[in-house]
Parts: C-alpha cells; structure tokens; sequence
C-alpha cells in the first residue's frame, strides 16, 4: 500500500478567510473538488473555483441561524469512513456517502468575543459546534483524512503541495491531527476558564499555552527544559546566542521589577533579584548608580532600564560582563556598540507582563495565586511614630519598598537618593537579612547615615529597627501586623526615627 493518500475532496469551512486564497489556488491547481457552507462557499466561488454546497448533499439547508450546517451524516461518514474497512466501504456506498481526504476549517473567536466585553449571549453565539466537531472527527481519522484546523498551518499544508501535491503522508497527517487537537483542546480550555470566572472560586485548573521552545537545559545541565508561551510577543531579540532556562527567570523576575517604576531607572538583576537599581536622569547615571550597588554581583547579570539605550550608556555597560540587556528601544550606535560581544542577548521589550495570576508546581498538583500587583502610594502610608518622614524619606521609602518587594523573602532593602545601597534576601531571618544588607553596604562605601529601610514582611521583635538605628537610618516602611509591633515603634520614638506601615505583605519565595 502507497504511503501517499490522494486529496481528491475538500471540506472548506472557515470564520478568517486571510491566507486560504493561496491554499484554494494550490488545491485547485491539483484538481481537488471543494465541498464548503455560507459564506466560505462564496468565498471560493468568488475565486472562480467550482465548489458544491454541503447543503445539496445532505439535502438539509443551513438552520437555527446557522447553528447547524455540517452536522450530518453525509458529512462526518465522508470524514470518519475508514478507506481499508470493507463493512465502512459497504456502508458508505449503501448510503451514498462520499469520501472527504482534507477538512480545512477553523473556530468561531469565542476567547477575542469574551475579552472585548460581549454580552452573555453573544459569547454563548460564539461556541463553535460544527467546526470542533469537524475537527475532531477528521483528527480521529488521521490514517486516511488530513485536517487544517487553523490558519497557522497553511504555510504547512502549501510546502506539502507544493513539493509532493495533492497527497499526504501518514506522519504529516498525524502531525495536523495533533496540532488539530492542540486547537480543539485549547479552545474548550478558554469555554470552561469563562464559564468557571462566573462562579465564587474556580474549579479546576485548565491551561492551554501555545508555543513551545526549547531550551539548551533546564536550571542544570542534566536536566531538560521548556518553556511554553509566546515570548516575541513580548521581546524582539535582536542579537545574541540562545535564550537560556536561568536567563527567562531572570528576565520574568526583571521586567516585572521595572514595570513598577516609571522615572528613569535602570536595574542589575541576579538569581531573580535586584543587585543594583537606582532612579537618575539622565540614563547613564542610572547606570553608573546601579553599578556602584554591588559591581560584584553585577558580573554575569541582566540589564534592564525602561528608556532608550543611547551610546554613552551602552558605552558603559559595555565595561563590565553581562548577559542580558533589556531595554524599549536602542540607538543605533547604542546597538552598533553593544552587539561586538557576540553571545551577548539583546532583547527589545514590546509589552508588559499582562497575566493576572501567577503559577507554580507544588507536590503532585500546582499553586495559583493573583500577580502581586499592589504599588503603594503616599496615601497608604500611616505614620505611626512621633517623627514623620520628610518629602524625601517617603520618596525613598516608596521606592526601596518597590524593590523589596521583587526581592525574595526574608528580605531587606537599605536606600537612599533613589539608589539601593544594599539588600538582604532569602534569608530565614528578617534580622540575618538585614545584618547581610548593611555588611554589603559598606563593603561598597555605602554611607547608612540618613538612609531608609524596607521590609517585605513585618518585625517580629525590635532587634531589626534597632541595629537600623544604630546605622543611622532614619526612616522605616514596612506592613506591619505583629502582636510586637510597639515594641518596633517605641524604639522608632526613642531614637528619632520615622516608622510607616502600609498594610499590604509582600512575601515572595
């Protein structure tokens, strides 16, 4: 038996016409009959292609507004006969059910309807019935039916035609049916995700993510590793060698750091945390400030900066080692100047990170959870000392809690003028993590005198506020919300430090 299966019949039956007047012209071309409903069936004809309506033969029209055209048995026999089955033949002929070798459809756009704010009936209108069906019936039978069930795959099924005709082979149709089941799967995860947001709390999980690249290793060389999503719709790579497991965490854990600030600032990340970040204008002296945070750790990191890169920054980024550079846009002889490393990553930003809610695996299931995307404002902040904070002390503390924030629990951030002096993060004491804070701080020259402290989680003694005061830190922001909270303040008061508290936890682990 030929491997090859002839295409002699088409099942054309499509919601986006764009892209299958190529496809239409290369079947054609081959002299495959087009079978087609409504408005496709128009479409073909409009071409100057012959094409019989699905309505002349299962002798039914179109009814119930459209909600029923292909669903017949003329149809999905012609689909799911199976060609080497002597009982499917006899059946088929007794029934005059012709044979379909290509099913060429796509689906209603239920998840573009309920994202532009559609009514409940109008959404509901939008769960296609007759197309999914179609695929899965001609999914199923892969052996002897070929199925299209999206527009991504026409560049796919036109190399076939135009390298080996109007026939397919056993694996390129076992392809399509899995990218069909891809399409059919993904689109009953967007019906159920919509109808379980009706109820209080969802569930059950149901994710569908399209795209995969895969990656050199995972977190280690030993092990594999993936990453499924569309990640040029959110970067343009303009240069550099191929994006690394590690390097997408970091980027992740970046791009989320510098969506919260909106000045000039440019960031230094490693292991998803920031060692050097600092607000100036113009850029290249938030560069120089960033730096000067931790130098050390900045060998090897990720850039960020939420402004145009121009040639006297990429000038000095250039001096030290790095593997990331992340940015809106570059100048060309910005580019021009950081493109001579030739592994060096350069990545364009196009988008925010625009998910609500964050995943993780988690024993033999997974966590989920609402991003973390409360920024606090000088109207969250409730003095809760005799001093209070300057104009100045408030600008710095919003800005060091913005960083403790994106850092990993226990953390703590020392700041002052809009620059991180130093941090302390993942430390299973708050009180460790602080000593690491100041420790670094001055092994970088870092003067504490009039510097500010932020905590992502609340003091649970006064050991914390204390060894800050003795630092000379002068302003404190953090939750608060321990059953020891006054012991905190009367310190606060005792020393002539300014202590808020916002309210809102920021742990992240």
């Amino acid at each position: 038996m030929s491997e090859f299966k002839k295409i002699s019949t088409a099942l054309v039956s499509v919601y986006h016409k764009d892209g299958l007047d190529q496809i239409l012209a290369m079947l054609n071309a081959q002299g495959v009959k087009f079978l087609s409903t409504g408005g496709t069936r128009l479409f073909i004809e409009s071409l100057g292609y012959e094409c019989e309506a699905v309505e002349d033969v299962t002798g039914y029209p179109s009814i119930l507004g459209g909600r029923v055209k292909t669903l017949h048995p003329k149809v999905f026999g012609g689909i799911l006969q199976r060609r080497a089955n002597q009982a499917d033949a006899q059946e088929a002929k007794a029934y005059q059910i012709a044979p379909i070798d290509l099913v060429i459809v796509d689906l209603y756009p239920f998840a573009a309807t309920v994202a532009s704010g559609a009514s409940q009936a109008e959404i509901i209108e939008k769960i296609d019935i007759g197309g999914i069906s179609l695929i899965r019936a001609a999914a199923k039978n892969f052996n002897d039916v070929a199925i299209v069930a999206s527009k991504k795959q026409y560049p796919y099924l036109a190399g076939i035609l135009d390298t080996q005709g109007a026939q397919t082979t056993l694996a390129q149709r076992q392809w399509l049916a899995k990218e069909a089941f891809g399409v059919s799967s993904a689109y009953d995860c967007e019906i159920f995700r919509y109808f379980d947001s009706l109820e209080a709390r969802p569930s059950a999980m149901r994710i569908a993510i399209d795209g995969s690249m895969p990656l050199r290793y995972g977190e280690n060389p030993h092990q594999q590793g993936y990453f499924f999503g569309d990640f040029h719709k959110m970067f343009d790579q303009l240069h550099g060698k191929e994006i690394s497991y590690n390097n997408l965490l970091d980027i992740d854990a970046a791009v989320q750091l510098m969506s919260d600030f909106e000045a000039t600032t440019f960031a230094i990340l490693k292991h998803n945390n920031a060692c050097g970040i600092a607000t100036r204008e113009p850029l290249v002296e938030a560069w120089r400030a960033a730096l000067a945070c931790d130098p050390v750790s900045a060998f090897g990191g990720i850039l960020i900066t939420n402004r145009q890169v121009d040639a006297v920054t990429a000038e000095e980024c250039g001096k030290i080692f790095f593997e990331v550079i992340i940015a809106p846009s570059y100048t060309e002889d910005a580019l021009a100047i950081l493109q001579q490393k030739k592994n060096r990553i350069i990545l364009v930003q196009k988008r925010k990170i625009d998910t609500k809610h964050t995943f993780r695996s988690a024993l033999n299931g997974a966590l989920m959870q609402e991003r973390d995307t409360k920024q606090e404002t000088p109207e969250d902040l409730k003095p809760v000392t005799t001093e209070l904070p300057t104009p100045k002390q408030v600008e710095d503390m919003l800005f060091a809690n913005k960083i403790v924030k994106h850092s990993k629990s226990n953390s703590i951030v020392l700041a002052k003028d809009l620059q991180l002096c130093a941090s302390g993060v993942g430390q299973t004491s708050r009180v460790d993590a602080l000593k690491q804070a100041i420790e670094k701080a001055h092994s970088f020259g870092f003067d504490l005198n009039g510097a500010v402290m932020a905590s992502d989680a609340f003091f649970p003694f006064a050991d914390c506020v204390e060894l800050a005061a003795k630092e000379g830190i002068k302003a404190v922001i953090q939750p608060g919300g321990s059953i020891r909270d006054n012991e905190s303040i009367q310190y606060c008061d005792e020393h002539g430090v300014a202590m808020v508290m916002t309210g809102f936890r920021h742990f992240k682990h």
